[in-house]
C-alpha cells in the first residue's frame, strides 16, 4: 500500500472516530446532542427550536463528517422512471440494487393497465375511510385473495406498511401483556410494541433457544405473549424456522406474528412466502402481515387471519378505521401482480437463480455476505461506515447505484452495502458489479 493510500486511511478512521465519539456523547449526555453546543440560551429556549431537537443534531454531526470525507450524500436520489433492475438517475442509466421490485412487477404493462383500468372506474382515491364510504369492491377482492394465499379466514388492507404493524400491535396489545421479538425486527413492529404500553423483549437474531428461554422465565408474568418475526430480514437476507416458532408459541400459548414484507413473492416455489417454504398451513400462525409495496407493485400493507381477528381490526383498529380507504388503483396493481405472479411462475425462479449466482460470485471473491442465504436480499458486509459510503459513491460514478447502511444504523463493524436483486438482473451485471467493488475496498 502506498504512503499516500496509507495516510489516508488513517485520516478517515481518526475522522470516522471522532464522529463516533460525538454521536455517543450526545446520547449519553443529559441534554442529548443539544449539550454539545456552546450555546447562552436557557434549555426551554433550546426546546422551542427545532435545530436544537437531538434528531436533528445527530443529522447534522453525520452530515458534516461526510463533508470532510468528501463523500456526497446517497439518500433521495430521483429515480426518473421505473426503478428495476435498472433505473434513470440524473439522466444516465444505471444498474439498480437500492429497489425492492423483485420480480419487476413494478412497471408491468398488465400492472399498468389494471391500475389505469381502476382509475377510469374509482377514480384516484376513495374519498373517505372505508367504514364510512371509502368501500369499493376491488378492496374485497384484493383482501379475498390475500385470504387464500394464505389459506385463512380473512384479510385487511391498509393505506401503509409500517402503519399496518404500528396500529395492529399497538390496538391489540396493552400493559398486562408481553411482545418478544428478534433483536432485527423492523421499526414498525417496535413503535407499535411501544405504542401499546406492554412490556417490550428482544431475543438475539434467529436464536429461538433464547426464545423459548425467555418465555419460561417470562410467560407467567403476563396476560397475553405476542411473538412477532419477520419472513426475510431485510438487513441481513435470512429467516427463521418457521416449524419451531409454531411449536413454541404453541407450548407457551402464545401468538405468532409474522412480517411478510420482504419474503411474499420471495420464499417458497410459487412465491407464496414463509409458509410455503416450510410447509405450514396458514392457520398454524396468528397474524400474518406484509405489504403491497414489494411485489406486490404498490403502496400499504396487510394482515390476514382469523375471522375475529380481522372483524376486530376493520372496526377497532385506529390506523384503519380514521385512515382514508386504499386508493382504488393501488388495489388494482396489487390483484394484477398477484395474477401475474401465478401465471409468471419462471419469475420466482429467475430471482432465485440470480440471487444464488450473486451470493456464490461475493462468496469466492472473498466478500463477507453474512448469514444471507441467498434470495433477493444480500449484504456485503464491509466492517467500516466510510469504506462503506466511499464504495457506494463510486460506484456509483461508475453506473452502479447501491445503498450503503451505516452506523448508527447499525454496529460500525456491521457497515454493509445492501444488494436487492430482481429477477431482470443478469449474470454479466451482477459481475461486473461485484469485481469493481473488489477493486474498492
Amino acid at each position: 500500500m502506498s504512503s499516500q493510500k496509507l495516510s489516508q486511511n488513517i485520516k478517515d478512521k481518526l475522522i470516522q472516530k471522532t464522529l463516533q465519539h460525538k454521536l455517543k456523547k450526545a446520547e449519553n449526555s443529559g441534554n442529548g446532542i443539544a449539550s454539545l453546543l456552546k450555546s447562552t440560551t436557557s434549555k426551554q429556549a433550546k426546546a422551542s427550536r427545532f435545530d436544537q431537537h437531538p434528531g436533528y443534531q445527530q443529522m447534522q454531526i453525520i452530515r458534516n463528517g461526510a463533508e470532510s470525507l468528501g463523500i456526497a450524500s446517497p439518500f433521495f436520489r430521483t429515480h426518473e422512471g421505473v426503478a428495476g433492475a435498472t433505473s434513470m438517475i440524473n439522466g444516465k442509466e444505471v444498474v439498480n440494487y437500492a429497489s425492492y421490485n423483485y420480480l419487476g412487477l413494478s412497471g408491468h404493462p398488465a400492472v399498468n393497465k389494471a391500475a389505469i383500468d381502476a382509475i377510469e372506474k374509482y377514480g384516484t382515491s376513495v374519498s373517505a375511510s372505508r367504514i364510512v364510504s371509502g368501500e369499493r369492491p376491488i378492496h374485497q377482492e384484493l383482501e379475498a385473495k390475500l385470504a387464500d394465499i394464505y389459506d385463512v379466514d380473512d384479510a385487511l388492507a391498509f393505506v401503509s406498511g409500517h402503519a399496518t404493524n404500528v396500529t395492529t400491535i399497538g390496538y391489540l396489545f396493552g400493559a398486562r401483556d408481553l411482545i418478544i421479538h428478534d433483536e432485527y425486527i423492523h421499526n414498525s413492529s417496535i413503535v407499535g410494541a411501544q405504542l401499546s404500553g406492554a412490556k417490550r423483549l428482544s431475543f438475539p437474531h434467529n436464536d429461538l433457544d433464547a426464545l423459548e428461554a425467555l418465555l419460561a422465565e417470562k410467560r407467567h408474568q403476563f396476560e397475553r405473549v405476542l411473538i412477532v418475526v419477520e419472513g426475510l430480514y431485510s438487513m441481513d437476507g435470512d429467516y427463521p424456522d418457521l416449524r419451531r416458532l409454531v411449536e413454541i408459541k404453541r407450548q407457551h400459548f402464545a401468538f405468532l406474528m409474522v412480517d411478510e414484507a420482504h419474503s411474499f413473492g420471495v420464499l417458497g416455489d410459487t412465491g407464496k412466502g414463509l409458509r410455503e417454504l416450510y410447509q405450514v398451513p396458514g392457520r398454524d400462525v396468528d397474524i400474518w402481515m406484509g405489504t403491497l409495496s414489494k411485489t406486490m407493485s404498490g403502496c400499504g400493507g396487510y394482515i390476514a387471519g382469523e375471522s375475529a381477528l380481522i372483524d376486530h381490526l376493520r372496526y377497532m383498529a385506529p390506523g384503519f378505521l380514521y385512515s382514508v380507504g386504499m386508493p382504488a388503483p393501488i388495489a388494482g396493481a396489487a390483484i394484477a401482480s398477484l395474477a401475474v405472479m401465478e401465471q409468471e411462475p419462471e419469475r420466482i425462479q429467475k430471482l432465485k437463480a440470480i440471487s444464488i449466482f450473486f451470493l456464490e460470485t461475493a462468496k469466492s471473491l472473498g466478500f463477507n455476505t453474512g448469514e444471507s442465504i441467498g434470495i433477493a436480499v444480500i449484504p456485503v458486509i464491509i466492517g467500516s461506515s466510510v469504506t462503506a459510503a466511499k464504495a457506494s459513491a463510486a460506484l456509483f460514478e461508475k453506473g452502479i447505484n447501491v445503498q450503503p447502511i451505516l452506523y448508527p444504523a447499525v454496529p460500525e463493524q456491521s457497515a454493509r452495502l445492501r444488494f436487492f436483486l430482481s429477477c431482470e438482473h443478469t449474470e454479466a451485471q451482477v459481475r461486473e458489479t461485484l469485481v469493481l467493488l473488489k477493486t474498492l475496498i
